[in-house]
């Protein structure tokens, strides 16, 4: 059991009969009444974020996860496979679990989180950017910009779509920012 003293950015807990994980949290002291602790919880398997208040000292069951690197394998009707690489054992998972799974290659190392008491995953975090291949994408016309931010459509070698910049062209590599799919740069190859 820990108390609210022990709350940091990252741990996890549980909370209404699930897991959660401390996004933020602030001790608060007012001038009249009791301290109190004011957080941002997210729900580790449903991603919801929550605010919640807890009261100065209250005590909460921490839960310990592990992280581990794997490696994705393939994509089959079981979910995804991941092998550890380390031990070179394979896991599936559902793909409920990944976030922009859609960006996600063969080959590619992804980080795990297992709830190291019933070893089951939690979460699988991916790399924050990705590096892939235009491999459609229609041509930029000159002059058919308002602004210096046009956007257009491209799909990737995963089968992903994105909205890129005019200039961007077939065959290119870019960059890719994972937690909300937007274009980041050209890779130079």
């Amino acid at each position: 059991m820990a108390s609210t003293s022990d709350f940091r950015n990252g741990m996890c807990i549980i909370f209404k009969d699930d897991i959660y994980s401390i996004v933020q949290f602030l001790h608060v002291k007012p001038g009249k009444g009791p301290a109190f602790v004011r957080t941002k919880l997210k729900n580790i398997k449903t991603g919801r974020t929550i605010e919640n208040t807890f009261s100065s000292g209250v005590k909460v069951e921490e839960v310990r996860v592990e992280r581990r690197q794997y490696q994705y394998l393939y994509k089959d009707d079981m979910g995804f496979h991941f092998m550890n690489t380390e031990t070179f054992e394979q896991i599936p998972v559902p793909e409920s679990m990944i976030e922009n799974s859609d960006l996600m290659k063969e080959g590619q190392v992804v980080e795990i989180n297992f709830h190291s008491e019933t070893e089951t995953p939690l979460t699988v975090e991916m790399p924050p950017f990705v590096e892939l291949e235009v491999t459609f994408t229609i041509e930029g016309e000159k002059g058919n910009t308002a602004s210096s931010t046009a956007l257009k459509p491209a799909t990737l070698e995963t089968g992903a779509e994105i909205m890129v910049p005019m200039f961007i062209n077939q065959g290119e590599i870019i960059k890719i920012d994972t937690r909300d799919r937007s274009y980041n740069e050209r890779v130079k190859q």
